[in-house]
């Protein structure tokens, strides 16, 4: 039965993935396929499913500053639309059971606010997945998304305890301690080394933090985040989160499948879905409409809005809590699985080309900008930068050090990673904070005396997104990337990149040089 589970999410996927559409999307028509066919699913796929989201936020909050979650763009965007949200879309539901429209009839005021409050949640499991894809976590509109997503949370475990009446034991005045014990989890990840040791002790504290927050009747999945954050400014969480995230992916593909085991749907439910995914363009305008109110930016308001315009699993555990206290009959449990699934789709096909179309219809998008945007979004221009290193990550800060020794202040160097940012300004250095795919950077940005930009991006995506950024705001010089599979090279040159440096093969050329000059090699010497 497990290689069924297998085959079937690798055929599906690896088709989705021959027409260029994200595998996820397969994942869910293979659950939907095999609990067409009859497969019943067994104990071990929930198991993956959960293991999964737990990991994923785990490794959410290794990234996560807390101080993010404090900033007004986003306890306060969170609040406000999910409070509106539930507010239109409930008397939506209303206005269609006036109109005897099917499943609808059924509904009063308290189911109808009931499904409007779980379809105000946004998928932290499809969000996380896109913006990992396309290398978008740290961005300023990532940053903003996952802050909102874990305010959802936080509202999420406060319904839970409303809904199901389940207080918090009063031992959960204890975990507020667990900042205390920050230096002794600090000191075991440490000593974990860099082998195997480092992704289980990854197991180990998002599974720990789990059971301790359930133990005292908390949300599980809210203490695989606290303790992804209490690690989060650890030199080696950057490592840890590498060591987990194929762990993660896999485990993840659990979960997609076992949405198409919730319940076998018939036409008109997946019609009563279709007519909730409706109302995704309405989540959208409302959430660009409060960032930009909040003074946030145009491209920022707009790819986070993109970003969060979906409904969340969540909405089946409140759908779950409804059915099980007879608010709502069970074939709604069907339905919002069915909108979920839809609004994962339409977010995965439309995100893809989010960059080229805000690229083709960005004065529009600004034009809704507020006049006094936020200190964090004003730009930092270069001064007498000749080189420009994009990218500040391993591969990037080796080539800055490099370059630095040798031309000294003439090179700079860029990332979308705020926190990396400030640890290279301590030390004097030029950097600054950009997001290289953005077109407005680029256009007030003097790029005129830089003779050449170095992007070392792992993803390609990434690198030839701010090529063709590049080559619109007619920057005159080279530009060079990385790549770390041979098939890429090609895909970089026919993007506009005019060299391309193999990562395996150049680290190993260096290697080699070198180690030549310890024995004063007449080949080193001549180089």
């Amino acid at each position: 039965m497990d290689f069924i589970w297998i085959l079937f999410a690798f055929v599906c996927g690896y088709t989705l993935r021959l027409i260029e559409m994200p595998p996820l999307i397969g994942y869910l028509f293979a659950g939907f396929f095999l609990h067409f066919i009859g497969v019943e699913p067994v104990d071990s796929l929930q198991t993956l499913a959960d293991l999964g989201i737990t990991l994923m936020l785990f490794t959410i909050g290794l990234k996560l500053n807390v101080k993010d979650l404090l900033k007004t763009e986003v306890w306060a965007s969170t609040l406000s639309h999910m409070t509106l949200w539930t507010l239109l879309a409930g008397s939506a539901f209303l206005l269609l059971a006036s109109l005897s429209i099917p499943y609808f009839s059924d509904l009063d005021l308290k189911s109808a606010a009931l499904i409007g409050f779980a379809l105000s949640f946004s998928s932290t499991v499809c969000i996380v997945k896109l913006l990992e894809e396309s290398g978008e976590m740290k961005t300023r509109h990532g940053q903003l998304a996952i802050g909102v997503l874990v305010m959802q949370d936080i509202v999420a475990v406060l319904f839970l305890v409303a809904a199901t009446g389940k207080i918090p034991s009063i031992w959960a005045l204890g975990l507020f301690g667990l900042v205390f014990v920050r230096p002794l989890l600090n000191h075991l990840l440490m000593r974990a080394g860099h082998g195997e040791l480092l992704p289980l002790a990854g197991f180990f504290l998002a599974l720990g933090g789990y059971e301790l927050f359930s133990l005292v009747g908390v949300k599980g999945d809210l203490g695989a985040l606290v303790f992804g954050m209490l690690l989060s400014t650890h030199p080696k969480a950057s490592e840890l989160t590498k060591s987990l995230l194929s762990f993660k992916d896999l485990f993840l593909i659990g979960f997609f499948l076992s949405i198409g085991f919730t319940a076998l749907p018939d036409w008109s439910m997946l019609g009563m879905a279709a007519i909730l995914a409706v109302l995704i363009p309405l989540k959208y305008i409302m959430f660009f409409g409060i960032f930009t109110r909040l003074n946030l930016r145009g491209r920022t308001s707009y790819l986070c809005a993109l970003a969060l315009s979906n409904f969340s699993e969540f909405g089946l555990i409140v759908a779950y809590l409804c059915v099980d206290s007879g608010w709502l009959s069970k074939e709604w449990l069907v339905i919002l699985a069915l909108a979920v699934s839809l609004s994962f789709i339409l977010t995965s096909v439309v995100y893809r080309s989010a960059h080229s179309f805000y690229l083709r219809h960005k004065e529009k998008i600004k034009s809704y900008e507020s006049n006094t945007p936020l200190p964090s979004d004003i730009f930092v221009q270069p001064k007498d930068s000749e080189i420009l290193v994009i990218g500040l990550g391993r591969v990037g800060k080796g080539a800055f050090n490099a370059l630095h020794s040798i031309v000294g202040d003439n090179v700079w160097g860029m990332d979308a990673d705020r926190s990396r940012i400030q640890k290279f300004q301590q030390k004097g250095l030029h950097v600054f904070y950009g997001d290289g795919e953005d077109a407005d950077l680029w256009c007030k940005m003097d790029v005129k005396n830089i003779k050449l930009v170095l992007l070392a991006l792992p993803s390609i995506e990434d690198s030839l997104n701010i090529a063709e950024q590049l080559h619109s705001a007619n920057y005159p010089g080279e530009i060079a990337a990385i790549a770390r599979f041979p098939d890429e090279h090609k895909q970089l040159v026919d993007g506009g990149i005019h060299t391309v440096f193999n990562f395996y093969t150049e680290a190993g050329f260096g290697f080699a040089e070198e180690s030549l000059q310890l024995i004063n090699h007449p080949k080193a010497a001549a180089d």
